[in-house]
């Protein structure tokens, strides 16, 4: 090999080590964010949708189903003369002619009014359904009939409807409601029971529904 040649290999070579050293070094990608810079990630995004007027989403949550072991006691509202078993433990909560028991996902609400004449199908069709329309949000599904309960006949009426938002969650469940009409001797109880509509809540629904009892 020449000299002039030898002298040109130098060179590309001095080149292309130069070239090689003035490429990026690589960086690390760094650590990976925390559950808590997550959540708070989530719920920054939620109050900025909130904050436009988005809706709180209808959620699928957990079925709620009452165990097989609850315990029912019986209830008599006060200055009225019916009785109905309820969940032992549940909370209670009295407002004018209506008590509400709950316990997570559930709610029974029995609510006592004067009334000349029985329910039937037909005014709970044209005047219950209406009123529950503009007060239960999405409500949905109305479907009324007489079924019994107790030996007796009583009006059922099924519906779905979104339950309030969740204070603390913020959550939205859809809810699936029985709502019997019961009448007697100028009394009309509304004994309604509601819970997520994937719960399996059919024995404890028949079991406080066919409870109701007149009492002297």
């Amino acid at each position: 090999m020449t000299v002039t040649k030898i002298r040109l290999a130098a060179a590309i070579g001095t080149g292309a080590l130069l070239l090689s050293g003035c490429g990026t070094t690589p960086t690390s990608p760094g650590p990976a964010p925390t559950p808590a810079q997550v959540t708070a990630t989530s719920t920054r995004a939620a109050a900025a949708a909130s904050s436009v007027g988005t809706p709180a989403p209808t959620e699928s949550n957990p079925p709620g189903d009452i165990p097989d072991t609850q315990v029912y006691v019986p209830f008599t509202p006060s200055g009225a003369h019916v009785s109905v078993k309820v969940p032992e433990g549940w909370a209670r909560a009295t407002t004018g002619g209506s008590t509400v028991f709950s316990d997570k996902l559930n709610r029974i609400e029995i609510h006592i009014t004067k009334a000349t004449t029985a329910p039937t199908t037909s005014t709970v069709r044209s005047t219950d359904v209406l009123r529950l329309q503009g007060s239960v949000p999405k409500f949905a599904s109305p479907n009324v009939r007489t079924v019994f309960r107790a030996g007796r006949p009583v009006v059922l009426l099924t519906y779905q409807g979104d339950s309030a938002v969740d204070p603390v969650t913020g959550k939205v469940v859809r809810d699936a409601f029985e709502r019997y009409s019961y009448f007697h001797a100028g009394t009309r109880v509304d004994l309604t029971l509601s819970g997520p509509v994937n719960a399996d809540n059919v024995d404890p629904w028949r079991t406080v529904s066919d409870s109701l009892r007149w009492t002297p």
